[in-house]
């Protein structure tokens, strides 16, 4: 991109980063277009969270990106193949994006490492062109490790699992080092591409993955699992397990059912008593509404 274009959009994350800083959502949210203004609920609830990790913080920017939407309709699926691609696909300084039900618009992309006295973070927004302002059209911020480790660390004990046969913690662990490679989960690049591949190679057949779910039995009723993925809280890393459920406004009994599903399903994977502090279990009603249930794994008999 030209370098006056490139200027711009560093500029107004520059100028995002000290209002998310602040703490100044009002300020974030009158710099927004239209649409995420009217919503804004969700990103003032991130500023907030990460204001503490972002106030004293140096940022670094990576190479921003320039994203163009053309038509008179929004884009059902809009893809966009940022930088060289080799003959095998991406090279280090390639990006792709996908983006659903995008407007007609110029957007760029800026991400920013940020490194304070908290845990390392990344920071990406999406700004849509406005005349001569480059507007908030997006707000991600996640963590760059999950329970003191990076994404190096998570890749490598992956590996070390699947020498060991233990292909279900193997599996989680790659998820959770594709989660903390990329900063959004709308972009890919050279390492998450190559982390997707060995976790897909990875993929055990007994578990609920890819939109396929699995049926288990647990204290003789059958259960229907609709995900199961890694969660760090703090220092431990805990496995999250769902699983659909007709109503869960009666928490007693919901309790008692998760604690089945969590019995079980650590009977069914024994291995997750070495790579995990504790499983959580969370029944979801076809509304959306959960209730969940902790154990440690050193209270499951």
């Amino acid at each position: 991109m030209d370098a006056p274009v490139r200027t711009a959009l560093e500029t107004a994350a520059q100028r995002y980063f000290e209002m998310s800083a602040r703490g100044d959502v009002a300020a974030l949210q009158q710099n927004s277009i239209a649409s995420v203004a009217a919503s804004f609920a969700e990103i003032e609830a991130a500023v907030k969270e990460n204001q503490a990790a972002f106030t004293g913080a140096k940022a670094t920017f990576r190479l921003p990106f320039l994203l163009t939407a053309n038509g008179p309709e929004p884009l059902a699926r809009a893809e966009f193949l940022c930088g060289v691609f080799g003959p095998s696909g991406q090279t280090k300084d390639s990006a792709v994006f996908v983006l659903n039900n995008l407007p007609p618009g110029h957007y760029g992309v800026t991400i920013l490492d940020v490194n304070g006295s908290q845990d390392p973070r990344t920071l990406a927004f999406v700004l849509q062109q406005a005349g001569a302002d480059w507007k908030l059209a997006g707000f991600y911020a996640r963590a760059s490790q999950a329970s003191g480790h990076d994404a190096a660390w998570f890749t490598q004990r992956a590996r070390d699992l699947k020498a060991k046969a233990q292909i279900h913690n193997a599996w989680l662990y790659y998820r959770e080092a594709i989660a903390l490679s990329a900063p959004v989960d709308f972009m890919s690049t050279l390492a998450t591409d190559k982390l997707y591949d060995e976790a897909q190679a990875a993929l055990p057949a007994d578990v609920p993955a890819n939109g396929s779910p699995l049926d288990m039995s647990a204290g003789g009723k059958a259960y229907h699992l609709t995900d199961i993925f890694p969660l760090a809280v703090g220092n431990d890393l805990d496995v999250v397990v769902k699983y659909q459920a007709a109503d869960v406004s009666n928490t007693a009994l919901t309790f008692q059912e998760n604690t089945a599903v969590i019995k079980a399903l650590v009977a069914k994977f024994p291995e997750f008593r070495e790579a995990f502090a504790g499983v959580v279990a969370r029944a979801v009603e076809p509304s959306g509404r959960d209730y969940g249930s902790l154990m440690a794994i050193k209270d499951i008999k």
